[in-house]
């Protein structure tokens, strides 16, 4: 057999890779938190805190919308996780276990939804929410961020479905379940990492997104976190502090999230990309 062991000037260069690759990856956030404690006046300065303050923090929290922005925000997002993981979960549950007409163009068109970028079904997608009265309503945000983050959880959840045994539902029919009562009491436990990559995909989705939830609500009352950062570096002003405070706040809830997550988001996002 060849002897696989990687050379020294080999190593060298792989670790010297990787301690790049990763200090890419961690200043820019380790840069917003430190920037977030700096005075404005300091705000670009390249030195490290001097005078380390949370007058940004204080301001946020006590001067701004941010705690009505995060509240809107939670709202929208639990809302739209809960939906998103029932309905991507059923739905990839019944193309993976039953046959009917219209099922191969029904994964099709769950596939080509996404190909269009947010550029081109912003301006539909605003006229249809105005048409129905949804504008600065919560519902707007909702139905959008499932049109987004579904499509693609349910073609996920079906390659974790096609990876459970068939031959558990039929346990289930033999006790009498129906198929609802067979995905709901046997299948759904099976499926935790699926579920948990399908919650976390759809919390991102409507955490972070910014296009949508600046047009179609307005008045800061309305707003949700990621638009309402927009409030403190526009054309009007530049309070680079405040903002960089606030995105460090909405960052903890995301870090959470995936900090819960992450032992599942390897199982779950394989799922289906082998057969057994």
């Amino acid at each position: 057999m060849r002897d696989q062991r990687r050379g020294p000037l080999a190593s060298v260069g792989l670790h010297t890779t990787l301690v790049i690759a990763s200090a890419v990856a961690v200043f820019p956030p380790l840069w917003l938190v430190v920037t977030s404690f700096k005075p404005k006046s300091e705000a670009f300065s390249t030195d490290v805190v001097k005078d380390p303050t949370l007058r940004n923090y204080q301001h946020v929290l006590g001067d701004t919308e941010f705690l009505t922005w995060f509240g809107n925000s939670l709202f929208i997002v639990v809302i739209t996780t809960l939906l998103g993981v029932f309905v991507a979960a059923t739905t990839g549950y019944a193309v993976s276990r039953f046959r009917f007409p219209g099922m191969r163009p029904l994964m099709w068109l769950l596939l080509i939804t996404q190909m269009f970028p947010v550029a081109i079904l912003i301006v539909p997608l605003y006229n249809i929410m105005s048409t129905l009265g949804w504008l600065n309503q919560p519902i707007s945000l909702i139905v959008t961020y499932l049109t987004v983050a579904v499509p693609f959880c349910a073609w996920m959840m079906k390659g974790f479905f096609d990876t459970i045994p068939v031959e558990i539902d039929e346990s289930g029919r033999v006790d009498g379940l129906n198929p609802f009562g067979t995905f709901w009491r046997l299948v759904v436990p099976l499926a935790k990492p699926g579920l948990a990559v399908t919650a976390f995909y759809t919390f991102i989705t409507a955490w972070a997104e910014v296009a949508y939830a600046s047009a179609f609500m307005t008045g800061e009352e309305n707003l949700t976190l990621a638009a309402g950062l927009q409030t403190f570096v526009n054309q009007y002003t530049s309070d680079w502090g405040s903002m960089t405070a606030a995105a460090v706040m909405i960052a903890i809830p995301a870090a959470l999230v995936f900090s819960w997550a992450q032992r599942h988001l390897v199982a779950g996002l394989t799922a289906g990309a082998t057969k057994s």
